[in-house]
């Protein structure tokens, strides 16, 4: 990705990270189960309607209406640096509203633990129904939390919802020397099909049910590969058996050759969800037997109807120009879409879109990024699944890393460029202007915040005034729009402005 002079790194190459290279130790392990979070195109062989626990995903005040969470990890929160808030605005009948918000830190009273320097709490954020009350709750994470003379163990903390939004907390994990707390890497999920959410980060499953005393029901560690770290998580119905399955994007943590966009051995890994919880971790491979490329952003969602949840994977590390590309694809960023099957993943059946495919709007350039900070919602209620991504490092004109968010479409042939469109801050009626490394598309949401059954577009961008901000797109008809686009950022929340990194992460 592209330097900047900005001190505190507002976003990399992957969407999980804004920026921090934290080493926690790698490893999803797989002796013990799960099985895939709340997909929103996940399908069951009855064709039944989503469960109780999906329609409630990011309601965190029963309402009916999906609330945007969204966190800034390099807050400044009573006067202590980098501690890190979480802002919610909650959704109504026209949009989200900047009247009914929260603004949530370990200062907060009822929030487990204290904001302290460097704790980056928000750096993962996950939603879902986890105590069964139905009210969606909120998991976040600060991985920079260190417990006792532990730096960086992180932990990770619920968030309940209820009648009148999020209200006190319970921590349900604390890492150790021996076993780091990976928050940046969640999605929930009931893995083991018995009716209760669990959460899977990306070195560690507990399983639900919730209690608002005790947390999880268990925990354990998970271990894919020895000296391998997450790059992201997600979760859906692959093979359409009703439980869902897990995935994972890796990569080697040994190897050092920083400019080759695949010197970490980036894989993905396939975690069928069963009765008994997952099966053992199987590594995705070309037909030619190679191995398949992994990536630093990940999701999964239905894109051609079909019932089998397709892997939507985002490999937006080009390597900046400075090695010879295996893939000249991967110039300026691409997105691999890997369709479901009865067996799961079915890489003979692979789509790739870069800025280059007809219809995407603009140029495949060094170190645009995209395929980066990828969600999968219905933008139009068609029933298939749509796609945003972020170019956080898009030149826009002669701007230099302002940023731009692209959205394509679902159809009966899968992702494509068809009816694809890009947004930037010099996009009219978008609120501000692109600034040189504003990042915008630091991370992107597809949400229903209105509750018309289509999802609006949300965009970060971490570097906009040096402190970052928000920006909701509204869908009046079946596309999100700039006409009626509003922004939010410290002035809004009543928070300190100054590197807080707002716009970084939504929910997963």
């Amino acid at each position: 990705m592209r330097s900047t002079e900005l001190t505190y790194v507002p976003q990399s190459t992957s969407k999980r990270r804004i920026g921090r290279g934290i080493g926690v130790a790698a490893a999803i392990a797989v002796a013990a189960a799960v099985t895939a979070p709340v997909a929103a195109h996940a399908a069951t062989d009855t064709g039944a309607a989503e469960s109780a626990a999906t329609k409630l995903h990011d309601d965190f005040n029963g309402d009916g209406y999906q609330d945007l969470a969204v966190s800034a990890s390099y807050g400044k929160v009573n006067g202590k640096s980098y501690a890190g808030y979480v802002a919610v605005v909650y959704g109504s009948a026209k949009g989200i509203d900047l009247a009914h918000k929260q603004v949530i830190s370990q200062d907060t009273p009822g929030i487990p633990g204290v904001a302290e320097t460097q704790d980056f709490y928000g750096g993962g954020l996950s939603a879902g129904d986890l105590d069964g009350d139905g009210y969606a709750d909120l998991v976040v994470g600060a991985d920079g939390e260190s417990v006792g003379e532990v730096r960086s163990a992180g932990t990770l903390a619920v968030l309940w919802g209820g009648p009148k939004g999020l209200t006190g907390g319970t921590a349900v994990a604390t890492g150790t020397e021996e076993d780091r707390v990976d928050s940046l890497h969640q999605t929930l999920g009931d893995f083991n099909d018995d009716g209760h959410l669990d959460l899977a980060t990306g070195n560690r499953l507990l399983s639900g049910p919730f209690n608002r005393t005790t947390g999880a029901a268990s925990s354990r560690t998970l271990a894919l590969e020895p000296a391998y770290v997450a790059d992201d998580v997600a979760a859906g119905d692959v093979d359409h058996d009703g439980i869902t399955d897990l995935v994972a994007l890796i990569h080697d943590d040994s190897d050092d050759d920083m400019h080759d966009p695949d010197y970490k051995h980036r894989r993905a890994l396939y975690l069928r969800g069963t009765p008994d919880g997952l099966s053992k971790p199987v590594e995705l491979k070309n037909p030619d037997g190679t191995r398949m490329r992994g990536g630093e952003s990940l999701g999964i969602g239905d894109v051609d109807k079909d019932g089998f949840a397709d892997l939507v994977i985002g490999r937006s590390n080009d390597g900046s120009g400075e090695v010879d590309l295996d893939d000249p694809l991967l110039k300026g960023g691409q997105i691999g879409v890997v369709h479901g099957s009865a067996e799961g993943p079915d890489t003979s059946r692979t789509t790739i879109i870069t800025q280059n495919t007809p219809g995407v709007p603009g140029d495949s350039e060094w170190a645009d990024g995209f395929g980066g900070n990828i969600s999968v919602g219905d933008v139009n209620a068609d029933g298939y699944a749509d796609v945003s991504t972020g170019s956080s490092s898009e030149d826009i004109g002669e701007v230099y890393a302002a940023g731009q968010v692209t959205v394509l479409r679902g159809g009966t042939s899968g992702l494509s460029g068809n009816g694809a469109y890009s947004l930037s801050q010099n996009t009219k009626n978008v609120p501000g202007e692109a600034e040189q490394n504003d990042f915008f598309g630091a991370d992107t949401k597809l949400l229903d915040v209105n509750g018309d059954g289509r999802a609006e577009l949300f965009a970060g961008a971490t570097g906009e005034n040096r402190d970052g901000g928000v920006w909701a797109f509204p869908n009046p008809v079946n596309t999100p729009t700039a006409t009626g686009s509003v922004s939010f950022g410290a002035g809004t929340l009543g928070t300190v402005a100054g590197s807080s990194a707002l716009g970084g992460e939504f929910t997963r």
